[in-house]
C-alpha cells in the first residue's frame, strides 16, 4: 500500500520579488483551495510536508521565513496555509523540492511512496519537483485547482508535461481525501 505526503511548495512568501504582480492573482485563487487540502490531508493523517525556498537567506529557519512573511504586505495569502505543530519543513535553495535537500532521506524514513504536490510555481518549481519525484520512483499527484502559477500558457504545458511524460495524475484537489 502507498503511503502518501502532501508536499505545500513555496507558499510562505512575502510576494516581493520579481513577477509578484502576476502571481498573486493565481495565489489568491489556491490559498483557500490549499488551506482546506492541509486540513483534509490532517484530518487523514497525511504528513503535511513544507518545502520552502529560503530566498537566499541562508541563516533563517521555517520560524523566521513564516514571521518574515506574515509581517509583510500579502500576509493574507500566508496566514491560512501556517503550519503546525505536526507539520516537517524542509528548506531549499533552488526550484525542485528535492535538489539539495534532505526530502528523499525524509520520505525514505517516512515510508513515503505517493507525493501530492501543491504550491507555487506549476511552470517553475511544481513542474521541476515533479520530474525530481519521478526520477525517484515516487507517484506524483497534482490537483490542478491546488498550484499557482504566472503564466498560465505555460502552467497547463507544464501539468500536460507532467501527466504525459512523468505518468503524474493530474486531478481536482476534491477528488483527494474526503
Amino acid at each position: 500500500m502507498s503511503k502518501t505526503a502532501l508536499a505545500v511548495i513555496d507558499m510562505i512568501n512575502r510576494y516581493d520579488h520579481k513577477d509578484a504582480e502576476l502571481l498573486i492573482p493565481s495565489a489568491e485563487t489556491v490559498v483557500p483551495v490549499i488551506a482546506d487540502l492541509i486540513r483534509r490531508a490532517r484530518r487523514q493523517a497525511v504528513p503535511v510536508i513544507y518545502v520552502n525556498d529560503n530566498f537566499g537567506e541562508w541563516r533563517s529557519h521555517h520560524g523566521e521565513l513564516l514571521e518574515h512573511a506574515l509581517e509583510g504586505p500579502h500576509a493574507d495569502l500566508v496566514a491560512p496555509l501556517q503550519p503546525d505543530t505536526d507539520s516537517l519543513f524542509v528548506l531549499k535553495a533552488r526550484h525542485s523540492i528535492f535538489y539539495e535537500t534532505p526530502l528523499h532521506y525524509l520520505l525514505q524514513q517516512q515510508g513515503i511512496t505517493r507525493l501530492v504536490l501543491s504550491g507555487q510555481l506549476t511552470e517553475q518549481c511544481v513542474l521541476y519537483s515533479a520530474l525530481d519525484a519521478h526520477i525517484r520512483h515516487y507517484e506524483v499527484i497534482v490537483p490542478r485547482d491546488a498550484v499557482a502559477h504566472i503564466h498560465p500558457d505555460l502552467a497547463g504545458a507544464a501539468l500536460r508535461m507532467m501527466e504525459r511524460n512523468m505518468d503524474a495524475r493530474i486531478c481536482e484537489s476534491r477528488d483527494l481525501w474526503p
